[in-house]
C-alpha cells in the first residue's frame, strides 16, 4: 500500500479532501494552522505527515494584507514556522475562475513556486469562489456543472502537476437542525451531492453549540476505517483537541447556563467583597452570606457561603485573622475574615512620607490564612505581599 500523505488515511495519493463549515466558524484558520504543520512535518490534532510536505495554498477569499494578518494572530511555535518557511507557499485573493485560462495560471504558479519536485498538496480555498461549472455555465447545486468542474479542472489541474499529489477543498456548508446535523453532518455541504461521491475525504466543522467556542471536527473516510469525530478548540491562538469525556451529554443547555450563573455569582462575590472593604466594611464567611441573602442574585446564605467555599479552594478568596487596628474584634470563624487581592480597607489617603504624594486610597488588606485546596483546613500564607493561586486546582 502507498503511503498516506496524511495518515491515517485522511488524505493518499491521488485522494481529494472536501474540508466544509459555516461562514465564520474558522475553516480557514484551522486549515492554515494544519497546512502549516504538515508543512513542517508536524502531527497536527493526530494527523501525521510522513516528512515535510510541500504545500501550495491557492486562497481566493483573503486579501493580501488580512492573511498577514490571520498568519500573524495563529500562535504557531517558531520551529514550526521555520521549518514550514521553503515547503508551504500560500498565494493572496486571486481572482480568477479555474476555466482553461485559469487552470493554466494555476499550472504556472505552482510550477514556479515548486521548480525541482511537484507538490505533496494543493489546496483550493474556496470551491465557491473560483468554481467553472463549464460551457452551460452551471452553478455548484448542479450535478452536472459540478462533476465537470470536479472532472475536467480539479482532477486535469493535479494531473498535469503530478497525478499522486493530494487535493484539499474548502467548502461553505448550508444551515441544518441540530437534528439533521447529528443525524448526517454532511448533508450540510452546500451545493450537488456529487461532491460527496466524488471525494475521498470529507471533513465538516460545526459548533455543536452555538454560544460555545468548541468546534466538532467530523470525519469521513473512503479509503480507511471510520474515525471518531474530534471536538477542538482555540486556546491561547493554537489549536487543541479537547477530551470528549468532558463534552456533556445530557442537558447539555441547561448545563451551561448553570455553569455560566455559578461564574457570575462568583464575579459578584469577589466584587462585592472589594466594593464593601473601600467602605470599611469586611466579613467572616457566615456573616457574608446572611448579610446578602437574597441580594444581587445570589440566593440564600447557604448558597452564598458554598460559593465561598469553592472561591477559596481556588485561591481567589483568602482571609486575614487580625483586624483589631481597623477596629474589628477577633472572628469566632475558623479561617477569618474574608479577603480577596488588591482588597483597600476604608478610603484614607496613602501618602508617601519622602515626597508626599498620594499612592492610594485605603490599607491595603493582605492574608494571613489561606484555605488548603487538599485537606480543607487553614494554612498560614508564607508571603502576603504576593497573591500565590494553588496550582494543583484549575481555576
Amino acid at each position: 500500500m502507498p503511503a498516506d500523505i496524511i495518515a491515517p488515511r485522511v488524505l493518499t495519493p491521488g485522494g481529494l479532501l472536501v474540508l466544509g463549515g459555516a461562514p465564520k466558524v474558522g475553516k480557514s484558520d484551522l486549515l492554515i494552522s494544519w497546512l502549516v504543520h504538515m508543512a513542517a512535518g508536524q502531527p497536527f490534532l493526530g494527523f501525521t505527515p510522513p516528512r515535510p510536505l510541500r504545500i501550495f495554498y491557492l486562497q481566493a477569499e483573503i486579501q493580501y494584507h488580512y492573511l498577514r494578518e490571520r498568519l500573524r494572530q495563529i500562535a504557531l511555535p517558531p520551529e514550526i514556522l521555520t521549518a514550514a518557511r521553503d515547503t508551504f507557499v500560500a498565494t493572496p485573493k486571486l481572482k480568477l475562475l479555474l476555466d482553461d485560462e485559469g487552470s493554466v495560471q494555476a499550472a504556472r504558479a505552482i510550477q514556479t513556486a515548486f521548480p525541482e519536485a511537484p507538490p505533496d498538496i494543493i489546496c483550493v480555498d474556496p470551491i465557491r469562489n473560483l468554481f467553472d461549472g463549464g460551457p452551460d455555465g452551471g452553478g455548484e447545486n448542479d450535478n452536472t456543472a459540478m462533476m465537470f468542474f470536479l472532472k475536467d479542472r480539479v482532477e486535469v489541474l493535479r494531473d498535469h502537476i503530478d497525478p499522486d499529489c493530494g487535493v484539499i477543498l474548502v467548502h461553505h456548508t448550508r444551515k441544518l437542525s441540530k437534528h439533521q446535523v447529528k443525524e448526517d453532518p454532511f448533508l450540510a455541504l452546500s451545493g450537488a451531492s456529487a461532491l460527496r461521491g466524488f471525494y475521498t475525504s470529507g471533513l465538516i466543522l460545526h459548533r455543536p453549540d452555538e454560544d460555545a467556542s468548541e468546534r466538532k471536527l467530523e470525519i469521513e473516510l473512503r479509503n480507511g476505517p471510520a474515525l471518531e469525530p474530534k471536538l477542538i478548540d482555540k486556546r491561547g491562538g493554537e489549536w487543541v483537541e479537547m477530551n470528549p469525556m468532558n463534552e456533556r451529554l445530557v442537558r447539555a443547555e441547561v448545563g451551561t447556563k448553570q455553569d455560566a450563573e455559578r461564574d457570575r455569582k462568583s464575579e459578584v462575590i469577589l466584587s462585592l467583597l472589594f466594593d464593601e472593604a473601600a467602605e470599611a466594611r469586611i466579613y467572616s464567611s457566615t456573616q457574608f452570606g446572611a448579610a446578602f441573602e437574597n441580594q444581587h442574585g445570589l440566593g440564600s446564605q447557604f448558597t452564598i457561603r458554598d460559593r465561598l467555599n469553592v472561591l477559596a479552594t481556588k485561591g481567589l478568596v483568602k482571609f486575614r485573622r487580625d483586624m483589631a487596628a481597623q477596629g474589628f474584634p477577633a472572628t469566632q470563624s475558623h479561617f477569618g475574615y474574608l479577603c480577596v487581592e488588591g482588597m483597600r480597607f476604608g478610603r484614607d489617603p496613602v501618602i508617601d512620607p519622602e515626597t508626599g504624594e498620594v499612592l492610594a486610597e485605603g490599607e491595603l488588606v493582605l492574608p494571613t490564612h489561606f484555605k488548603c485546596p487538599h485537606s480543607g483546613r487553614a494554612r498560614e500564607v508564607e508571603n502576603p505581599a504576593v497573591w500565590v493561586y494553588p496550582e494543583a486546582v484549575d481555576e
